[in-house]
Order: structure tokens, then C-alpha cells, then sequence
């Protein structure tokens, strides 16, 4: 399908980007972070507000490269997200890079630190609307190593492994104590612990969604996640350090947007 008008849901079309559309964007699933890259990073230049419709605020962006991409929003969850990336890559974006936040599962991941998701569990029923529940939920390996190279490279910590993708904050992350229901299903009493023995790294809320839209649509999607909170000990997220994880995986997700090879991101290569 070629897009030929104003995406409904997105409130911006193709006229917006010029003659030379970006084909890479960052995603954010707070509107607040993906309006602090456009506008209160260094090195980004804002072209210009795309459309803050429906809270999903989109920017038209430059790096001091002169590399244009947009800085969009999915919302929480993966089916708002499910929405926002069918519309941008009807657009032409062609690379995703989710810019997010996590809750760590594993003792050695850290508050504060970066989870840069290699694959996931995918426990998301938007994801069954696009793909079987057996098909694969894996990130691009180039823009994972792209991501890789960039944590290294600003001297962040990270991680790069499995991410549980699943659909509900409170019931889904096994959360009790923060939660009005204190009554989980028997499917999810001990599993953060079965998960935490499956070596897997975080919790969050869209990657599955994302990685299984990328095969299925052939686009790359990557996602980092600064971590926010310690499910290993507790439930609260550690307000103290969530800027500066917040910060850490945006600018890897820029310095990672910059240095990408394009020669490893053509369609042969996303199949």
C-alpha cells in the first residue's frame, strides 16, 4: 500500500516529510520522552511538531549528521503500539528502534542500567492478530549490534537478552502489593520466578509485538530499555534513577540511529 494521505491515527502524512522521507524512527511509549528527544536533546534538531493527536506526539527530527528520522509515540501496550508502527511503515519507515523503559527480573541487572532485547517472550494477544503464537519474536540483529556498539561506546551498562512482552502492567508482571487486585490467576502465581529460571532479563509491555510486526511487515525493529525497577526485591519503580536510565537509552538510541549501516537494513536482509 503506498500512503497517500493523512494517517488517521497518527495525524500526519506524507506531504509532512518532504522529498526525501526518513526511513528510521525512534519509539517512545510516553509522549513526554518522545518529546524530550525532540526537543531537549543535544545534537537533535526539531523540524518540525508532525501531530500530538490522540496524545501521539510525532516530531520530525535531524541529528547534527543531517540524518532525518521521526520521533514518534505508540502509546502504552501493544495494541496502541500495534497501530502507530502498521501506519509508519505505511509511510516508508522501514527501521524501529524502541526507546523504552523496563523492570529487571535478574539479580545482575541493575536500576539504572540498559536492557538491549536480542528476542522475546511474547505474551501479547495483539501480536496473535498478526503472526501465530510459534512465530518468532526477534529483534534485527544489525540494529541490536547497532545498539550494542553505541551502549559500549557511551560507556553505559548493559544487557543484551530475552524481554517478557506482556500485555498488563499489575497482573501480567506479577505485581501484588502496588496493585488493586490481589488475586492472580494460577498461571501467573510464580512467574517471574519461571521466567527469572528461562533467563530472561525484563519485563515490559511492547517489544514482542514490535519484533513480530518487523518479520511479518519486513522492517527491522531493535528495543532498548533503561530499567527502572528492581522485581527482584521490590515492585516500585526507583523514581530516583529513572531519568538517568531514561536518558541513557536515549542517547545509545541516537548514537545507534547515526551509525547505522544501511547497506545490512535492505529487504534481502529482513527477511
Amino acid at each position: 500500500m503506498i500512503a497517500t494521505d493523512i494517517k488517521y491515527h497518527l495525524g500526519f502524512g506524507p506531504r509532512q516529510l518532504g522529498e526525501e522521507p526518513p526511513t528510521l524512527a525512534l519509539l517512545c511509549g510516553d509522549p513526554e520522552r518522545t518529546r524530550a528527544i525532540a526537543l531537549e536533546t543535544a545534537g537533535v534538531h526539531c523540524e518540525q511538531t508532525l501531530s500530538t493527536r490522540r496524545g501521539l506526539h510525532s516530531y520530525l527530527i535531524s541529528l547534527d549528521s543531517g540524518k532525518r528520522l521521526i520521533a514518534a509515540t505508540s502509546g502504552m501496550g501493544a495494541p496502541s503500539l500495534s497501530i502507530v508502527v502498521n501506519e509508519l511503515v505505511d509511510l516508508g519507515i522501514r527501521q524501529i528502534i524502541r526507546v523504552g523503559t523496563c523492570g529487571s527480573i535478574q539479580e545482575d541487572v541493575k536500576v539504572g542500567s540498559l536492557v538491549i532485547s536480542r528476542a522475546a517472550l511474547c505474551r501479547q494477544g495483539a501480536a496473535q492478530d498478526i503472526a501465530p503464537v510459534e512465530y518468532p519474536a526477534a529483534a534485527n540483529p544489525f540494529l541490536t549490534l547497532a545498539l550494542v556498539e553505541a551502549a559500549e561506546h557511551l560507556a553505559f551498562p548493559w544487557h543484551l537478552g530475552v524481554t517478557a512482552s506482556v500485555d498488563t502492567f499489575y497482573e501480567g508482571q506479577e505485581r501484588t502489593a502496588s496493585s488493586a487486585n490481589k488475586q492472580l490467576l494460577r498461571h501467573l502465581q510464580g512467574v517471574t520466578e519461571e521466567y527469572r529460571r528461562l533467563n530472561i532479563l525484563n519485563y515490559e509491555m511492547e517489544a514482542g509485538t514490535l519484533f513480530k510486526m518487523a518479520g511479518v511487515y519486513g522492517f527491522a525493529a531493535a528495543c532498548i530499555c533503561g530499567v527502572l525497577a528492581d522485581r527482584t526485591s521490590s515492585e516500585a519503580v526507583v523514581e530516583s534513577q529513572k531519568q538517568a536510565a531514561v536518558d541513557g537509552a536515549i542517547q545509545v538510541a541516537l548514537r545507534a540511529a547515526a551509525s547505522l549501516d544501511s547497506r545490512y537494513l535492505q529487504p534481502a536482509y529482513l527477511r
